[in-house]
C-alpha cells in the first residue's frame, strides 16, 4: 500500500469511500504530512501555498470530530476572503458526504446578515467565514463557539495583512481552551510567529517545499523607467501573447492604471480591489475563470480564493518585496506539469527587490531585452461570452438545469457551454462567443424549471 495512499490512514471506510468517488487519489506532499497530525489531535502550523490540497488536509480530520447529533457549532474555519471561504465550505461539503446530516455554514461579510442570522439559529456543525462578519455575530449574541473544539485559520498570513490580528484574537477568545487550533499560512512572517505562540500550544510545523522545479516556471526580467512601464506592459503582451494572464500590482490605485490602459489597447481587462462590492468581485472572478475575460489585475490580497487550473502566465507589473510572496504569485502558473511563464518588470531604483528574489531560490536572472521588431499583434477577444440569470441556490437554481435549457431549448452542444457558477440569488454560465446571442435569446423566452427568469449578458 502506498504511503500516499488515503487508504494508508486509519479513515473510516464510508470516508474512504467517498474520497475516492469525489476524486481524491493520491495524498498530496502537504496532506501527507499535516492529516496524521491533525488525526492525533495536535496543534499544527502548514506552510503551504493555494492549490496544494489544504482544505483536505484540515478538513478530513476536522470532520471526523464532528458529533452528528450536536448542532452547536464544533469547527470554525476562518479566511481572509469571501471567494475563499465559498471555496473551503464547498471544498468541505464534498468531503462530508461520507455521512449525513453535517451542516456547514459560510457566514461572510458583503452580504445580508439577516439571513445569515436565521441560519444559525438553526444550528450548524461547521461555520466558514471572514473575520470581520464572525466577529459582527459574536458581538450581537447570534453565535457561540463555546463548543468550538477545532479552530482552522486559512491563509492566515493574508488575514493579518488585511488587519484582521485583532478580530482573530477576540474570536479566539470566545472559543474552548481546550482546542485544536490548526494554522495554514503560504508564507511565515514575524506577525505570523507572534500570532502562533499566542493561540496555539506546542504546535507541530510541517512544510512543503513552495518553489517549482527548475523549468516548469520560466522567468523574466524586465527593466523599465518608472514613466515607460505601461508601454512596457504593451510590449511584453506583444512579444508573449498570452491567451490570459493574471497581471499583479502592489496598489489598487495601480491596478486601475493598468486595466485603463490595457482597455486603452483592445484588450479584455477587469480589475479587483478593496473597493468594489462583493456581488461585482464574484462576477469578475467568475468572468477570468471561465474565459470571459484574457487579464485579470489584482493586489496580492484581492487575488486570494482565486484557484485557476491552467494559467499559463503570471505578470508582476509591482516587484512585491518579500520573495515567498513572489514565489507565491508565480506558483499560479506552471501547474500540474505544465510549463508556465512569469513576466516581471522593475524599475532601476527596485533592482534590490530582483536581488532578494535571486537568493531566495538559489538562482541568477540577467536583465531581459526585447527585440527591436516587436510582431504585429491584435488583442484577441475572451473566448467565451458569460450570461447571468437572475435565479440562484434560493430560486433552487442547480447547474444541471441551466446545462439542461442550453443544450435543450437553446440548441448548443455540451461542449458550446462552460463553467456554470451558482450564488445564492445568481447564476452565471459561459458560452461560446458564437452561440452567445442565441443562447441569451433562448433563455430569455424560455423557462428554467418551469420558470421564466431575466437574462443578461455580462
Amino acid at each position: 500500500m502506498s504511503s500516499s495512499s488515503f487508504s494508508s490512514l486509519a479513515l473510516p471506510d464510508s470516508m474512504l469511500s467517498n474520497l475516492k468517488q469525489i476524486g481524491y487519489q493520491e495524498m498530496t506532499p502537504i496532506q501527507q504530512q499535516a492529516i496524521p497530525e491533525v488525526l492525533g489531535g495536535r496543534d499544527l502550523i502548514a506552510k503551504a501555498k493555494t492549490g496544494s490540497g489544504k482544505t483536505a488536509a484540515f478538513g478530513i480530520g476536522l470532520l471526523l470530530k464532528l458529533k452528528q447529533r450536536n448542532f452547536a457549532t464544533q469547527a470554525l474555519v476562518l479566511c481572509p476572503t469571501r471567494e475563499l471561504a465559498t471555496q473551503v465550505a464547498n471544498e468541505l461539503r464534498k468531503l462530508a458526504r461520507f455521512t449525513e446530516n453535517l451542516k456547514i455554514l459560510t457566514i461572510c461579510g458583503g452580504m445580508p446578515i439577516g439571513p445569515q442570522i436565521g441560519s444559525l439559529e438553526h444550528g450548524a456543525h461547521v461555520i466558514v467565514g471572514t473575520p470581520g462578519r464572525i466577529k459582527d455575530h459574536l458581538r450581537k449574541g447570534t453565535m457561540k463557539l463555546d463548543q468550538a473544539s477545532t479552530v482552522v485559520l486559512d491563509e492566515a498570513d493574508r488575514m493579518l495583512d488585511m488587519g484582521f490580528a485583532d478580530e482573530i484574537r477576540n474570536i479566539i477568545g470566545h472559543c474552548p481552551e481546550q482546542r485544536q487550533t490548526l494554522l495554514f499560512s503560504a508564507t511565515y512572517p514575524s506577525s505570523i510567529k507572534q500570532l502562533s505562540a499566542d493561540i496555539l500550544n506546542q504546535p507541530v510545523t510541517v512544510e512543503v517545499e513552495t518553489q517549482h522545479t527548475p523549468g516548469q516556471i520560466e522567468q523574466l526580467f524586465f527593466e523599465f523607467d518608472k514613466e515607460d512601464k505601461l508601454a512596457g506592459l504593451g510590449q511584453l503582451l506583444q512579444q508573449y501573447q498570452p491567451s490570459h494572464a493574471v497581471i499583479f500590482c502592489n496598489m489598487k490605485q495601480t491596478c486601475t492604471e493598468v486595466q485603463s490602459f490595457l482597455r486603452s489597447q483592445g484588450y479584455s481587462a477587469m480589475a479587483i480591489h478593496g473597493d468594489l462590492d462583493q456581488r461585482d468581485r464574484d462576477q469578475i472572478l467568475v468572468q477570468f475563470a471561465n474565459r470571459s475575460c484574457n487579464f485579470l489585475i489584482a493586489t496580492d490580497v484581492a487575488a486570494r480564493g482565486l484557484d485557476i487550473d491552467d494559467l499559463p502566465c503570471v505578470i508582476n507589473y509591482d516587484l512585491t518585496r518579500d520573495a515567498e510572496v513572489h514565489t507565491h504569485r508565480i506558483g499560479r502558473t506552471g501547474r500540474a506539469g505544465k510549463q508556465g511563464l512569469a513576466l516581471n518588470l522593475y524599475q532601476p531604483s527596485e533592482a534590490y527587490k530582483v536581488t532578494a528574489i535571486e537568493r531566495s531560490l538559489n538562482c541568477e536572472f540577467p536583465v531581459s531585452q526585447l527585440p527591436a521588431d516587436l510582431p504585429h499583434y491584435e488583442p484577441p477577444r475572451p473566448a467565451m461570452v458569460t450570461l447571468s440569470i437572475a435565479g440562484g441556490k434560493k430560486n433552487k437554481v442547480r447547474p444541471g438545469d441551466i446545462l439542461g435549457a442550453l443544450t435543450g431549448d437553446a440548441g448548443l452542444k455540451g461542449d458550446q457551454v462552460g463553467k456554470i457558477n451558482v450564488f445564492d440569488f445568481f447564476t452565471y454560465v459561459a458560452v461560446i462567443r458564437k452561440e452567445a446571442r442565441k443562447a441569451e435569446d433562448r433563455l430569455a423566452k424560455g423557462k428554467i424549471k418551469g420558470r421564466k427568469f431575466k437574462v443578461r449578458r455580462v
